[in-house]
Order: C-alpha cells, then structure tokens, then sequence
C-alpha cells in the first residue's frame, strides 16, 4: 500500500470518527466507541503513511485540508450545519477568526481614543 493511499484511507476514518463524536455529543454515549476506535486507527494509518516515506508536512497539511472541507459538508448534510467557503478550508477558518477578532479590538479601542483625543 502507498503512504498516498494510507493517508487517503486515515482521512476517510478521521472524518467519520469526528462525525461520530457529534452524534456522541448528544448524548447517545455508545458512539464514544467509534470516535476512539476511529482516531486510533486514523492516526495508526497516518503513521503508516509516514513510514512509507511521505513528509510529515505534507501530510499533515492534506490531512488537515481535507479533514475539514470533508468534515464541513458531510456535517452540512448530516446534521444541517451552515457551509461555506469560510468553513471549507483552514485558512478560511483562521482569516474569518481573526478579522472578527480585528473587529473587536477595533471597535473597542474607538470608543476611549476617541473620547481622549
């Protein structure tokens, strides 16, 4: 087996170990099972991707990219959770994170400066 096609194969495991702990999450606790089951065996097979001589950034990083754009839509029509292109990739994630947080600090720093100057 290819580290390409362990890696492929841990993603597919992680996501739905991950969707598992959402139903988990409301409180059908015999789903616990799967999320742990799942995570051992997806990161079993990242390391097997490892082994096989796949760089650890690399596959890291499809790992996280995937993981979440397949996390995101499978949960869209799962559970209905909202999608988009914010919620696809992890830069989106982060980038949508921290102009809230610019936001805030902006709008908070307005007030007294302004009122002092």
């Amino acid at each position: 087996m290819s580290g390409w096609l362990f890696l492929a194969v841990a993603i597919v495991v992680e996501v739905a170990a991950t969707l598992s702990l959402r139903v988990a999450a409301t409180g059908r606790r015999a789903w616990y099972l799967p999320v742990g089951v799942g995570y051992l065996v997806a990161f079993g097979l990242l390391s097997l991707a490892l082994r096989e001589g796949m760089p650890l950034g690399l596959a890291y990083g499809v790992w996280t990219a995937c993981g979440v754009a397949l996390t995101a839509v499978a949960a869209r029509f799962l559970f209905g959770d909202p999608l988009g292109p914010r919620r696809l990739t992890p830069g989106g994630c982060r980038v949508s994170g921290g102009r809230r947080r610019a936001r805030r600090r902006s709008a908070r720093s307005d007030g007294p400066r302004a009122a002092a100057g």
